[in-house]
């Protein structure tokens, strides 16, 4: 190789890194890649999730900076480097109707100037594979919609020289990828081999609850059960939003592993050529790569 692999994840907030495609960040670093994950806020309106540290009075009253720390925790453990983009979180908004998102907020950004940071980023940083989300958000919060409108419009520019002059020197990356790690596929998987095992499953209402929505094109299953110790340990690293003995750990690491040893993504921009279904983000570009 003339060149390192470089990938860039774009997330929302704090702790969104560590629970969507963590591993695969770890196994890329750990095989010689360099992986940047680019926050676009600081989750300052999150909420305090762990119900063992709710209540605390110093945490609630700095929860922006809290949060930077453990993201700089999570970024240790998975070994990436990380940018924040600089945006104020938009919180989510509940109720019926639903209350107007904060003045000033990302959500509230107009898609072309939120752009130009996460362009500049990726002028600087010269990733070969981006991912982020799909037009859902991967759910519906204003904050994972407006990343997933930021990223594709960052993608697309990126590499244009007429846009944004002043952002540095033109990089197109190569691919973009939406995440994907919860499908029904999977959840029904874990589910039954919870069930076999004469174990309770958390997944049961979910699939109940499914219904008609559909499925999103899984086109790329990346192999990185190893790395799914380390996924964790990242994701607890943020403590004031994940509890250790919540719903994500009630499947046993051994389950998890055995059953669906992957992390899956959907491809949905290429200029370079590749056969799906693929095992590898960098599919294709390790040859461009190494020309």
């Amino acid at each position: 190789m003339s060149e390192r692999l470089r990938l860039m994840a774009v997330h929302a907030h704090p702790d969104d890194e560590s629970s969507k495609g963590a591993a695969t960040m770890a196994r890329y670093v750990r095989e010689g890649a360099e992986v940047l994950v680019v926050t676009c806020t600081g989750g300052e309106r999150g909420s305090v999730l762990n119900p063992k540290l709710q209540g605390d009075p110093e945490i609630e009253a700095n929860i922006d900076e809290v949060r930077r720390k453990e993201m700089d925790a999570a970024r240790a453990i998975l070994g990436v480097e990380q940018a924040w983009l600089g945006f104020v979180d938009s919180g989510l908004p509940e109720g019926d109707p639903l209350p107007p998102l904060p003045e000033g907020c990302f959500a509230l950004q107009p898609v072309e100037k939120a752009a130009e940071p996460l362009v500049r980023l990726m002028r600087e940083f010269r990733p070969h594979v981006v991912t982020t989300y799909d037009e859902n958000g991967g759910y519906p919060h204003p904050d994972h919609i407006q990343t997933h409108k930021v990223t594709v419009a960052a993608f697309d520019a990126a590499g244009d020289p007429t846009a944004y002059r002043e952002a540095g020197e033109p990089w197109q990356p190569l691919k973009l990828y939406y995440n994907q790690g919860i499908s029904r596929a999977r959840v029904q998987a874990l589910h039954d081999a919870m069930v076999a095992r004469g174990l309770e499953s958390p997944y049961g209402e979910w699939l109940e609850r499914w219904g008609e929505r559909g499925e999103r094109d899984i086109t790329t299953k990346v192999p990185c059960a190893d790395y799914f110790p380390l996924r964790d340990q990242a994701l607890i690293a943020h403590a004031t939003q994940v509890d250790p003995d919540g719903f994500w750990f009630r499947v046993p690491l051994q389950v998890q592993q055995e059953v669906w040893p992957t992390e899956d993504y959907e491809l949905v921009k290429s200029l370079v050529d590749t056969d799906l279904p693929e095992n590898d983000l960098f599919a294709g570009v390790r040859v461009d790569a190494a020309r």
